[in-house]
């Protein structure tokens, strides 16, 4: 499972070796944090893979990794079985227009791409987790309950 670290400027995902191998990719995806456009969870990655590898290994249902290439579309993909995955949309990026993960950090990309954070890149499950819980400086809303009759 890939890991994603976050910083001010940036999204890195950091590929393990056999990522590396199975996608035919050397180094981690580095991608500017302002081209993200779409962050969306999804329990079926397989739904949103389009074309084909090249370069890439794909071995339906159970593996999927590599540079997809579609009409129009280049992606990045990394999808293993039927698990929870995060597509991203991109636009502006020179390499890619969508990256499909299977991470079970999806929820925690969302929410960390909300949310101020240092320099120095950190996996976003890390930043969540310390995070300052938001507060309502609003009014509470009155409870309203049926009269009695």
């Amino acid at each position: 499972m890939v890991t994603l670290l976050l910083d001010q400027t940036q999204l890195e995902i950091v590929l393990s070796p056999i990522e590396r191998a199975a996608s035919f990719h050397r180094e981690n995806i580095r991608i500017a944090r302002d081209t993200i456009t779409k962050v969306q969870l999804t329990d079926d990655a397989w739904t949103w893979l389009r074309g084909v590898p090249n370069p890439g290994t794909h071995i339906p249902g159970v593996v999927a990794a590599g540079t997809w290439k579609a009409a129009g579309s280049v992606e990045f993909v990394l999808i293993r079985r039927r698990r929870p995955s995060v597509v991203i949309d991109l636009r502006g990026d020179d390499e890619y227009r969508r990256l499909i993960l299977t991470t079970s950090h999806g929820l925690a990309l969302t929410q960390a791409l909300r949310l101020d954070v240092s320099a120095e890149p950190a996996d976003v499950e890390e930043i969540v987790a310390t995070a300052p819980t938001p507060v309502s400086t609003g009014r509470r809303r009155p409870v309203i309950r049926p009269r009695p009759a």
